[in-house]
């Protein structure tokens, strides 16, 4: 049933009520704070208790100098944030679990391939848990499958992959994924929206070349022993058979053009 406009707000409206920015409101949505409705566009409806904890999370962060994580843990030990898990991470959890009973495998068996533990896999079938990047490749390359198989349908028939149509895949606390193109690639570009501390998890390495791009933000990269550290308007290149790690080390949402080739995810 569609909300009613009266009992929903939009962003902006958020924004200017709760005294924050509608970027800080995304990266706080990512790591699980708030949980707003969607329109068939894709455009975010909020309630008035969503701008009661919005503002209840400003007050943290300005006058107790909390970090977004921080924040959350606060709230959810209050009692005031939840765990539910998001349609994304449905949609994963389901499908981790189809691989694995199509192959007639237990949850022990997949888990020591993997390196994690049978109660944390159990926890991502059930969608009660979200999988950093590092593991969701392993688990990728154990089914023989890629990544691209992780995310949800996507609507684009064509050349164009309009904004509202992009297949999404929530990558562990507080990281986006977003594909921006469809069908059979060369390349394949991902818009990452990365909240602040959070990170692709264990280092991890694959064959091919990346290149990204910082749009907004900042990013730690490590690629061996090596640390970079980038801000908005670097570009990066490597070879993806260096091992690597990467991080969000500030407090706003860092937004990255992400290329890979030949398609690894």
């Amino acid at each position: 049933m569609r909300p009613s406009n009266r009992a929903y707000l939009k962003i902006g409206e958020v924004s200017r009520l709760a005294g924050v920015s509608a970027s800080m409101i995304r990266a706080w949505e990512s790591l699980g704070l708030t949980r707003p409705q969607r329109t068939a566009s894709k455009y975010r409806l909020y309630t008035s208790e969503d701008v009661k904890l919005l503002k209840r999370a400003r007050f943290l962060r300005k006058v107790r100098g909390l970090n977004g994580p921080a924040i959350v843990q606060v709230l959810k030990r209050d009692g005031l944030v939840g765990h539910r898990a998001n349609a994304s991470n449905g949609t994963l959890g389901s499908h981790l679990r189809q691989l694995r009973l199509g192959r007639k495998l237990s949850l022990a068996q997949v888990a020591k391939e993997i390196g994690i533990s049978v109660g944390f896999l159990s926890a991502l079938e059930r969608s009660h848990m979200s999988a950093s990047v590092a593991t969701l490749r392993k688990l990728a390359r154990f089914y023989k499958t890629s990544i691209l198989g992780f995310f949800e349908a996507s609507k684009s028939n064509g050349p164009i992959v309009a904004a509202g149509n992009r297949k999404v895949l929530e990558a562990g606390p507080g990281v986006r994924m977003e594909l921006l193109a469809d069908g059979n690639t060369v390349m394949e570009p991902h818009l990452f929206r990365i909240a602040p501390n959070a990170g692709s998890g264990e280092s991890y390495a694959h064959e091919g070349e990346e290149f990204l791009y910082i749009l907004r933000g900042g990013l730690k990269i490590r690629l061996h022993e090596v640390e970079y550290r980038l801000k908005a308007g670097d570009s990066f290149y490597f070879e993806s058979a260096t091992p690597h790690q990467w991080q969000n080390p500030g407090r706003k949402e860092t937004v990255v053009l992400w290329v890979n080739t030949p398609p690894t995810f």
